[in-house]
Protein backbone atom coordinates (compact mmCIF):
# COMPACT_ATOMS: atom_id res chain seq x y z
CA UNK A 1 0.00 0.00 0.00
CA UNK A 2 2.76 2.33 0.80
CA UNK A 3 3.85 2.12 -2.80
CA UNK A 4 0.82 4.70 -3.46
CA UNK A 5 2.49 7.03 -0.75
CA UNK A 6 5.37 7.57 -1.70
CA UNK A 7 6.26 11.22 -0.40
CA UNK A 8 6.50 14.52 -3.03
CA UNK A 9 9.26 16.29 -1.82
CA UNK A 10 10.16 19.13 -3.77
CA UNK A 11 13.35 19.88 -3.03
CA UNK A 12 13.74 23.63 -3.46
CA UNK A 13 16.93 25.42 -5.42
CA UNK A 14 18.36 29.30 -4.20
CA UNK A 15 15.31 30.19 -1.25
CA UNK A 16 15.42 32.99 0.78
CA UNK A 17 17.34 32.37 3.84
CA UNK A 18 14.65 31.88 7.22
CA UNK A 19 13.43 33.74 9.83
CA UNK A 20 15.75 35.43 12.12
CA UNK A 21 15.65 36.17 15.93
CA UNK A 22 14.25 39.41 15.52
CA UNK A 23 11.38 38.10 14.06
CA UNK A 24 10.19 36.50 16.67
CA UNK A 25 9.35 39.74 18.72
CA UNK A 26 5.73 41.49 18.18
CA UNK A 27 4.08 44.58 19.17
CA UNK A 28 1.99 42.77 21.19
CA UNK A 29 5.07 40.72 23.00
CA UNK A 30 6.31 44.39 23.77
CA UNK A 31 3.28 45.36 25.36
CA UNK A 32 3.09 42.06 27.53
CA UNK A 33 6.50 43.25 28.93
CA UNK A 34 5.23 46.20 30.67
CA UNK A 35 6.24 46.56 34.35
CA UNK A 36 2.66 45.98 35.74
CA UNK A 37 1.55 43.95 38.95
CA UNK A 38 0.93 40.61 38.09
CA UNK A 39 -2.53 40.56 39.63
CA UNK A 40 -3.37 43.57 37.19
CA UNK A 41 -2.66 41.14 34.37
CA UNK A 42 -5.23 38.56 35.94
CA UNK A 43 -7.85 40.89 36.24
CA UNK A 44 -7.61 42.31 32.96
CA UNK A 45 -8.17 38.94 31.44
CA UNK A 46 -11.81 37.86 30.82
CA UNK A 47 -13.20 34.16 31.06
CA UNK A 48 -14.05 32.55 28.35
CA UNK A 49 -17.58 32.24 26.96
CA UNK A 50 -19.05 28.59 27.08
CA UNK A 51 -19.93 27.18 23.90
CA UNK A 52 -23.40 26.21 23.03
CA UNK A 53 -22.96 22.63 24.04
CA UNK A 54 -26.40 21.72 23.24
CA UNK A 55 -26.09 22.64 19.80
CA UNK A 56 -21.96 21.15 19.54
CA UNK A 57 -23.47 17.61 21.08
CA UNK A 58 -26.29 17.83 18.01
CA UNK A 59 -23.67 18.87 15.34
CA UNK A 60 -20.82 16.15 17.03
CA UNK A 61 -23.32 13.49 16.37
CA UNK A 62 -24.35 14.71 13.20
CA UNK A 63 -20.13 14.34 12.04
CA UNK A 64 -20.30 10.64 13.65
CA UNK A 65 -22.62 9.87 10.75
CA UNK A 66 -24.31 7.02 12.51
CA UNK A 67 -21.30 5.41 13.81
CA UNK A 68 -22.41 2.13 16.26
CA UNK A 69 -19.11 1.13 17.37
CA UNK A 70 -18.84 4.11 20.32
CA UNK A 71 -15.87 5.14 18.87
CA UNK A 72 -17.22 8.46 16.93
CA UNK A 73 -17.81 10.95 18.55
CA UNK A 74 -15.03 10.60 20.97
CA UNK A 75 -16.32 10.93 24.74
CA UNK A 76 -14.96 12.49 27.66
CA UNK A 77 -13.48 15.38 25.91
CA UNK A 78 -13.92 18.91 27.03
CA UNK A 79 -16.23 21.32 25.52
CA UNK A 80 -14.33 23.97 23.30
CA UNK A 81 -14.74 27.62 24.16
CA UNK A 82 -16.76 30.05 22.46
CA UNK A 83 -15.97 30.66 19.13
CA UNK A 84 -14.54 27.15 18.02
CA UNK A 85 -14.95 26.87 14.25
CA UNK A 86 -15.02 22.77 14.56
CA UNK A 87 -17.94 20.90 13.55
CA UNK A 88 -20.06 24.32 13.39
CA UNK A 89 -18.34 24.59 9.98
CA UNK A 90 -16.12 22.45 7.50
CA UNK A 91 -13.17 23.74 6.51
CA UNK A 92 -12.64 23.69 2.84
CA UNK A 93 -8.40 24.57 2.50
CA UNK A 94 -6.00 25.29 -0.87
CA UNK A 95 -2.39 23.78 0.30
CA UNK A 96 0.96 24.45 -1.04
CA UNK A 97 4.06 26.52 -1.06
CA UNK A 98 4.48 29.77 -3.31
CA UNK A 99 8.26 28.51 -4.37
CA UNK A 100 6.98 25.57 -5.66
CA UNK A 101 4.07 24.31 -7.78
CA UNK A 102 4.72 20.63 -7.29
CA UNK A 103 3.92 20.83 -3.39
CA UNK A 104 0.38 22.00 -4.64
CA UNK A 105 -2.01 24.70 -5.99
CA UNK A 106 -0.65 27.60 -3.85
CA UNK A 107 2.06 27.75 -6.17
CA UNK A 108 0.33 26.96 -9.27
CA UNK A 109 -2.02 29.45 -9.62
CA UNK A 110 -2.36 33.71 -9.21
CA UNK A 111 -4.76 34.54 -6.25
CA UNK A 112 -7.35 35.55 -8.65
CA UNK A 113 -7.16 32.77 -10.15
CA UNK A 114 -6.77 30.39 -6.65
CA UNK A 115 -9.91 32.21 -5.55
CA UNK A 116 -12.15 31.35 -8.62
CA UNK A 117 -11.09 27.76 -8.38
CA UNK A 118 -11.26 27.51 -4.16
CA UNK A 119 -15.45 29.26 -4.23
CA UNK A 120 -16.38 25.91 -6.72
CA UNK A 121 -15.17 24.07 -4.65
CA UNK A 122 -16.31 25.43 -1.49
CA UNK A 123 -20.04 25.71 -3.30
CA UNK A 124 -19.36 21.58 -4.36
CA UNK A 125 -18.98 21.05 -0.34
CA UNK A 126 -22.06 23.14 0.63
CA UNK A 127 -24.36 21.45 -1.98
CA UNK A 128 -22.94 18.21 -0.66
CA UNK A 129 -23.51 18.71 2.76
CA UNK A 130 -26.35 22.16 3.03
CA UNK A 131 -26.39 21.52 6.63
CA UNK A 132 -22.65 22.75 7.38
CA UNK A 133 -21.69 25.77 6.62
CA UNK A 134 -17.90 26.24 4.65
CA UNK A 135 -15.25 28.23 5.78
CA UNK A 136 -12.03 28.64 3.46
CA UNK A 137 -8.80 27.97 4.43
CA UNK A 138 -5.03 28.51 3.23
CA UNK A 139 -2.87 25.71 4.26
CA UNK A 140 1.01 27.07 3.92
CA UNK A 141 4.20 25.07 3.95
CA UNK A 142 6.12 27.61 6.42
CA UNK A 143 9.06 25.21 7.16
CA UNK A 144 9.78 22.94 4.29
CA UNK A 145 11.87 19.76 4.10
CA UNK A 146 14.59 20.04 2.05
CA UNK A 147 17.18 17.60 0.10
CA UNK A 148 19.97 20.05 1.30
CA UNK A 149 21.21 20.38 4.49
CA UNK A 150 21.64 23.62 5.27
CA UNK A 151 23.80 25.63 7.56
CA UNK A 152 22.85 23.65 10.53
CA UNK A 153 22.53 20.69 9.34
CA UNK A 154 18.92 20.17 9.64
CA UNK A 155 17.45 19.44 6.31
CA UNK A 156 14.67 22.00 6.24
CA UNK A 157 13.69 25.80 5.32
CA UNK A 158 11.65 28.46 7.38
CA UNK A 159 9.71 30.45 4.79
CA UNK A 160 10.51 34.38 5.03
CA UNK A 161 8.36 36.65 6.81
CA UNK A 162 7.90 38.60 3.57
CA UNK A 163 6.74 35.39 2.31
CA UNK A 164 4.18 34.53 5.13
CA UNK A 165 2.42 37.88 5.04
CA UNK A 166 1.98 37.16 1.00
CA UNK A 167 0.20 34.43 1.95
CA UNK A 168 -2.22 36.35 4.77
CA UNK A 169 -2.62 39.17 2.10
CA UNK A 170 -3.90 36.09 -0.14
CA UNK A 171 -6.32 34.83 2.96
CA UNK A 172 -7.58 38.01 3.28
CA UNK A 173 -9.28 38.49 -0.37
CA UNK A 174 -11.92 35.35 0.36
CA UNK A 175 -12.51 36.48 4.47
CA UNK A 176 -9.77 32.69 4.87
CA UNK A 177 -8.58 31.68 7.92
CA UNK A 178 -4.35 30.55 8.05
CA UNK A 179 -2.56 27.20 8.56
CA UNK A 180 1.06 27.28 8.68
CA UNK A 181 2.47 24.19 8.31
CA UNK A 182 6.01 22.85 10.00
CA UNK A 183 8.15 20.24 8.29
CA UNK A 184 10.46 19.29 11.07
CA UNK A 185 12.97 17.32 8.99
CA UNK A 186 15.78 16.93 11.72
CA UNK A 187 14.81 19.57 13.61
CA UNK A 188 11.88 19.35 16.02
CA UNK A 189 8.54 21.37 16.80
CA UNK A 190 10.08 23.01 19.99
CA UNK A 191 12.75 24.85 17.62
CA UNK A 192 10.02 25.78 15.16
CA UNK A 193 7.08 26.51 16.05
CA UNK A 194 7.90 29.52 18.56
CA UNK A 195 9.35 31.08 15.98
CA UNK A 196 6.07 31.57 14.29
CA UNK A 197 4.26 33.39 17.71
CA UNK A 198 3.66 36.35 16.38
CA UNK A 199 1.42 34.55 13.53
CA UNK A 200 0.03 32.12 15.90
CA UNK A 201 -1.09 35.10 18.12
CA UNK A 202 -3.81 36.76 15.07
CA UNK A 203 -6.86 35.12 15.91
CA UNK A 204 -7.40 33.48 12.62
CA UNK A 205 -4.05 31.38 12.31
CA UNK A 206 -3.96 27.86 13.22
CA UNK A 207 -1.04 25.05 12.89
CA UNK A 208 -0.46 22.17 10.99
CA UNK A 209 2.52 19.38 11.82
CA UNK A 210 3.62 17.07 9.44
CA UNK A 211 5.06 13.46 10.84
CA UNK A 212 5.95 12.35 7.18
CA UNK A 213 9.01 14.73 7.22
CA UNK A 214 10.31 14.09 11.20
CA UNK A 215 12.97 12.18 10.80
CA UNK A 216 13.81 11.14 14.67
CA UNK A 217 15.97 8.26 12.97
CA UNK A 218 18.38 11.16 11.30
CA UNK A 219 17.41 10.02 8.28
CA UNK A 220 16.87 12.29 5.58
CA UNK A 221 13.40 13.47 4.30
CA UNK A 222 11.78 11.84 1.79
CA UNK A 223 13.90 8.49 2.25
CA UNK A 224 11.49 6.54 4.37
CA UNK A 225 8.10 8.08 5.95
CA UNK A 226 8.78 10.14 9.48
CA UNK A 227 6.97 10.05 12.86
CA UNK A 228 5.39 12.20 15.30
CA UNK A 229 4.21 10.55 19.24
CA UNK A 230 1.39 11.72 21.03
CA UNK A 231 3.97 13.79 23.10
CA UNK A 232 4.87 15.96 19.88
CA UNK A 233 1.41 16.19 19.68
CA UNK A 234 0.67 17.16 23.30
CA UNK A 235 3.59 20.13 23.25
CA UNK A 236 1.73 21.63 20.28
CA UNK A 237 -1.47 21.78 22.06
CA UNK A 238 0.23 22.93 24.95
CA UNK A 239 1.84 25.92 22.99
CA UNK A 240 -1.41 26.95 21.15
CA UNK A 241 -3.53 26.62 24.60
CA UNK A 242 -1.28 29.04 26.20
CA UNK A 243 -1.29 31.26 23.94
CA UNK A 244 -4.79 31.43 23.51
CA UNK A 245 -5.45 31.87 27.18
CA UNK A 246 -2.72 34.75 27.09
CA UNK A 247 -4.15 36.66 24.45
CA UNK A 248 -8.02 35.96 24.83
CA UNK A 249 -8.04 34.49 21.39
CA UNK A 250 -10.69 31.63 19.79
CA UNK A 251 -10.13 28.36 19.65
CA UNK A 252 -6.80 27.56 17.95
CA UNK A 253 -7.30 24.21 15.53
CA UNK A 254 -4.40 22.33 15.06
CA UNK A 255 -4.37 19.73 12.17
CA UNK A 256 -1.79 16.36 12.18
CA UNK A 257 -1.49 14.51 8.80
CA UNK A 258 -1.45 10.65 8.79
CA UNK A 259 -1.44 7.70 6.59
CA UNK A 260 0.23 5.73 7.89
CA UNK A 261 -0.24 3.88 11.26
CA UNK A 262 3.66 4.76 12.07
CA UNK A 263 3.26 8.33 11.63
CA UNK A 264 1.31 9.15 14.81
CA UNK A 265 2.20 6.86 17.89
CA UNK A 266 0.30 6.40 21.47
CA UNK A 267 -2.72 8.22 20.18
CA UNK A 268 -4.50 7.27 22.98
CA UNK A 269 -2.09 9.53 25.16
CA UNK A 270 -3.04 12.79 22.78
CA UNK A 271 -4.34 15.23 25.42
CA UNK A 272 -7.01 17.54 24.93
CA UNK A 273 -7.88 21.09 25.97
CA UNK A 274 -11.02 23.73 25.69
CA UNK A 275 -8.63 25.93 23.69
CA UNK A 276 -7.88 23.60 21.00
CA UNK A 277 -9.51 21.40 18.55
CA UNK A 278 -7.73 19.14 16.94
CA UNK A 279 -7.76 17.53 13.33
CA UNK A 280 -6.30 14.11 12.14
CA UNK A 281 -5.99 14.55 8.61
CA UNK A 282 -5.98 11.57 6.13
CA UNK A 283 -3.21 12.53 3.89
CA UNK A 284 -2.27 10.21 1.62
CA UNK A 285 -3.00 9.62 -2.26
CA UNK A 286 -4.08 6.92 -4.87
CA UNK A 287 -7.30 5.38 -6.04
CA UNK A 288 -10.42 5.92 -4.44
CA UNK A 289 -10.58 2.22 -2.74
CA UNK A 290 -6.93 2.62 -1.41
CA UNK A 291 -8.06 6.05 -0.10
CA UNK A 292 -11.07 4.90 1.80
CA UNK A 293 -9.01 1.89 3.09
CA UNK A 294 -6.04 4.68 4.51
CA UNK A 295 -8.79 6.52 6.11
CA UNK A 296 -11.12 3.24 7.80
CA UNK A 297 -7.51 1.68 9.02
CA UNK A 298 -5.31 4.88 10.43
CA UNK A 299 -8.61 7.19 11.32
CA UNK A 300 -11.34 6.20 11.79
CA UNK A 301 -9.99 3.25 13.98
CA UNK A 302 -7.75 5.48 16.69
CA UNK A 303 -10.70 8.64 16.83
CA UNK A 304 -8.58 11.60 18.21
CA UNK A 305 -11.05 14.12 17.88
CA UNK A 306 -11.98 15.34 14.49
CA UNK A 307 -11.01 13.99 10.69
CA UNK A 308 -9.80 15.46 7.40
CA UNK A 309 -9.46 14.32 3.86
CA UNK A 310 -7.13 15.39 1.89
CA UNK A 311 -7.48 15.45 -2.22
CA UNK A 312 -4.93 15.66 -5.24
CA UNK A 313 -5.52 17.12 -8.13
CA UNK A 314 -2.77 15.40 -10.38
CA UNK A 315 -1.77 12.32 -8.30
CA UNK A 316 -5.17 10.92 -7.09
CA UNK A 317 -5.74 11.00 -10.93
CA UNK A 318 -2.55 8.67 -11.78
CA UNK A 319 -3.93 4.92 -10.86
CA UNK A 320 -7.17 3.52 -12.32
CA UNK A 321 -10.09 4.51 -12.06
CA UNK A 322 -7.89 7.96 -12.49
CA UNK A 323 -10.74 10.14 -10.63
CA UNK A 324 -10.79 12.20 -7.32
CA UNK A 325 -13.42 11.38 -4.62
CA UNK A 326 -16.56 13.85 -4.78
CA UNK A 327 -18.11 15.65 -1.82
CA UNK A 328 -21.15 13.88 -2.08
CA UNK A 329 -19.01 10.67 -1.64
CA UNK A 330 -16.91 12.18 1.55
CA UNK A 331 -19.71 13.29 3.15
CA UNK A 332 -20.76 9.54 3.58
CA UNK A 333 -17.64 8.41 5.57
CA UNK A 334 -18.48 8.37 9.21
CA UNK A 335 -17.31 10.35 10.52
CA UNK A 336 -18.11 12.65 8.04
CA UNK A 337 -14.38 14.60 7.32
CA UNK A 338 -14.67 18.20 9.11
CA UNK A 339 -11.75 19.38 7.10
CA UNK A 340 -11.28 19.37 3.69
CA UNK A 341 -7.48 19.81 1.81
CA UNK A 342 -6.77 20.61 -2.10
CA UNK A 343 -3.07 19.71 -2.79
Amino acid sequence: MRNYFLPLLAFSVGMLVGCSKSDRSSSANEAASLKAPKSAVKDVAPKPEAIDTIQYDKKMAEVANGDTTGRWPVKDLPYPHKGAILPFKRIVAYYGNLYSSRMGVLGEYKPNVLWSKLRNEMKAWKDADPGTSVQPAIHYIAVVAQGSPGKDGKYRLRMTTHQIDSVLQIAKMGDAIVFLDIQVSLSNLKNEVPLLEKYFQMPHVHLGIDPEFSMKDGSLPGKKIGTFDAQDVNYCSRYLSDLVKKYNLPPKILVVHRFTKGMVTNYKMIKHYPEVQLVMNMDGWGAPALKYNTYKQFVYREPVQFTGFKLFYKNDLKRPPHRMLTPEELVKLTPKPIYIQYQ
